[in-house]
């Protein structure tokens, strides 16, 4: 078996993600993997490349975490991630409930209102609010999309349905961590939570 430069297998491998080549960069730390089976960085790097090649939402951002964890900590930042990756398993299957998969039109009409014709209703004049409490006990908005999970969570901070927003927050959080759009709306939760502990 011919050697390879792990560490600058790894660089390239790194930088091939950085890129957005994911499929590059699989194919490096696979590489590192073969020739050195107990490299972390390896590892890790081969999920990550896994989830951004599968569209997996934020997977960019804990690669970036983890980017800034090795300049910090480089002693640590595998094991750090290494366990982030593992929580997010059942985080994941979690959120995928909550966004649920594109359905047929049939199951749509039965089973819930998409998101987006759930907009429309509001856009049309109605009151977010409102239209809400009068579905929500008898339908369920399907969220397909990424977007329109962070928009729906906005609109239940914003017309203070704080104990779902919470629930929908606690279960995000795995996934979208480094999620900026996400940490503004931790940060609204937050003060909009403070704002009603104080009234």
């Amino acid at each position: 078996m011919i050697g390879i430069s792990k560490y600058k297998t790894l660089s390239q491998a790194n930088d091939s993600f950085s890129k957005s080549d994911y499929k590059g960069a699989l194919e490096k730390f696979a590489m590192v993997l073969q020739h050195y089976p107990h490299s972390k960085e390896a590892y890790n790097g081969v999920i990550l490349s896994e989830m951004a090649l599968s569209g997996e939402a934020g997977a960019e951002a804990l690669f970036d975490y983890y980017e800034i964890l090795k300049e910090e900590d480089s002693e640590n930042a595998h094991s750090i991630i290494n366990e982030l990756l593992q929580s997010m398993d059942g985080a994941l299957d979690k959120l995928g409930e909550i966004l649920a998969e594109p359905l047929s039109n049939t199951l749509e009409a039965e089973n819930g209102i998409l998101y987006q014709d759930f907009k429309k209703l509001v856009s049309d004049g109605g009151d977010f609010r409102e239209i809400f409490e009068n579905i929500m006990f008898s339908t369920r908005v399907i969220i397909t999309k990424k977007d329109d999970f962070i928009d729906f969570l906005d609109n239940l901070i914003e017309h203070n349905f704080t104990e779902m927003a919470m629930t929908y927050l606690e279960t995000a959080v795995n996934i979208y961590a480094n999620d900026p759009q996400f940490n503004k709306l931790v940060d609204k939760f937050k003060i909009s939570k403070g704002k009603i502990i104080e009234n």
